[in-house]
Parts: C-alpha cells; structure tokens; sequence
C-alpha cells in the first residue's frame, strides 16, 4: 500500500510538471554544475532558512537543495530545472524521502518562472545568467526576500554578506578550491517625494523627502524650514529604512509599507514617530 500510494503521489506530481504552461520553449542557463552538498548546507544557514519559509531553487538538477530545506530545515519550496531527466530524478528523491508535499520540482524556463511565492531564492547559475536575473528579482520577489548565490554576485547590487571558504570538492567543479557565498535582501522601492510628518518642535513647515535609488543604493534630501538638507547613512535592508541628516544631530529609522514610511526619530531632545507618504 505504501508503495502504491508513493506511486499516485509520483504520478501527481509529474502530471502538474507537464503542464502545457510547464512545455513552453526553454532557455537553457548553463551545464548542470551540482553545488556540493556541504554548501548546499551552508547556503540555506547562511540565507537563515527555517520552518515558514518558502525556497525557489532556479536550476535545481537533482533537487539537493530544496530536498535538503525541506528535510533539515523544514522548509517547504520547488525547483526549477530544463533537464527532464533531472526533475524526474528530483521528484522521486523526494518521494523516497517522504517530503514530495514539501518539496516539488517543474521542468520549466526559469526565466519564465514566477518568483512572487519566495521568501529565499537559490542559485548557482553561470555569471551572464545570475545578471539577466535581476530585474526580474526587482519585478517579482517581495521586500524582505533573500537572495543566495553561489560563487556569482549580482552586478549593482550591495551584498548583506558574503563568506568566502576554501573546499577541495570544488576543484572538480572550478578547478580551485574558492567557494563564495553572496546573501542579498530585497529592498523596497523608496525613490520618489515624500510628504512628511514630523514630530512637534521639529519643523515650523511641512517637510518633504526626496529619495533617488538605484537597487539597494539610496540617497537623497530632507526639505526642512527652506533649507535643503542631505541625507547620510542611508541603509536600506528589505523594507527597513535608517538615515541621519548631514550637521544635524537627527536620526531617523522606519518601515517602509508600499507607499507609506511609518517610524521613529531622535533629532536632540525632541523624540518622536515621524510618517511619510509618497506623493510622486
């Protein structure tokens, strides 16, 4: 009966691989180059993967990574793959490993696929590949989403961390031992005007925001009383937004939700929420 049942659960999962969405024309993005499982490990720690997360594997081959977050970090997620004999492999590791609810894999163009579900996307793509990808990352993956890249970054745009190891498995991929991990956080879209509510004792006229960005690089000026003040030590982490007002003792830190910025700001002994909403 197991057997049986393991048989239906295959079946079911091949049969929505195929979909006719699932055969449209594939671009393939490189040989299959299977990440070693220990960085498999060490990709899914470093991108903090737990039980609510959701992980999109672009190029997934045989399925280690998204097997192994769904079986050691009770993750769930799919992989998708251009190779038909490697999602097929996938599928039935997964069903031997009692995790095919959790873990799925689509032969399908990964260029084609839609992101919107992840909150972690993996990849070990060839370098030209991992760049044609990111305005699709922009487009498609939430505020908040992590990025995790093996050996190749994304051009433009600024790392949370890297770490860089040495594994001899890797000479037989590379040719040298270096293994670079590259985590990256989606950053909300802030560049526009900004009305802006500040607390009492701040500013005598209504104060306006204006933030340029280009991917995780933000800067911009705080309209303050008719002066026109810079802002420093912009970060920007997902939708976690800090900055400090240039000769000002000011700093500000707030949540950025679609087109609102609701937060908190210390500018001298005045202490207080400060808002703003986009206007253009």
């Amino acid at each position: 009966m197991k057997r049986a049942a393991a048989s239906v659960v295959f079946a079911l999962i091949m049969t929505s691989a195929t979909h006719a969405e699932d055969l449209a024309p594939l671009k393939d993005a490189g040989p299959y180059v299977p990440s070693p499982q220990s960085v498999v490990s060490d990709m899914l720690r470093y991108a903090g993967v737990g039980p609510n997360d959701f992980v999109i594997d672009l190029g997934s081959g045989d399925g280690r990574i998204v097997r192994t977050a769904a079986k050691v970090f009770g993750a769930r997620g799919f992989g998708v793959e251009i190779k038909e004999d490697l999602v097929r492999q996938a599928n039935q590791a997964a069903v031997r490993e009692g995790i095919a609810d959790r873990a799925k894999f689509y032969q399908r163009d990964l260029f084609k696929t839609d992101l919107s579900q992840a909150s972690v996307v993996t990849m070990y793509l060839l370098p030209d590949t991992v760049n044609l990808l990111k305005d699709k990352f922009l487009a498609e993956l939430k505020p908040g989403t992590r990025i995790i890249s093996h050996d190749y970054p994304l051009t433009g745009w600024l790392a949370e961390k890297d770490r860089v190891f040495d594994l001899q498995e890797k000479v037989a991929i590379s040719g040298v031992t270096t293994t670079i991990l590259w985590l990256y956080i989606v950053p909300a879209k802030v560049e526009g005007r900004w009305a802006v509510e500040l607390p009492a004792g701040m500013a005598k006229r209504p104060a306006v925001l204006d933030l340029k960005q280009n991917i995780t690089n933000v800067h911009g000026w705080l309209h303050l009383d008719g002066d026109e003040v810079p802002l420093q030590a912009i970060k920007l982490r997902g939708e976690r937004i800090s900055f400090e007002l240039a000769g000002r003792k000011a700093q500000f830190s707030g949540e950025v939700k679609g087109g609102v910025i609701e937060g908190a700001v210390q500018a001298g002994r005045v202490r207080g929420p400060w808002s703003a909403k986009l206007v253009e």
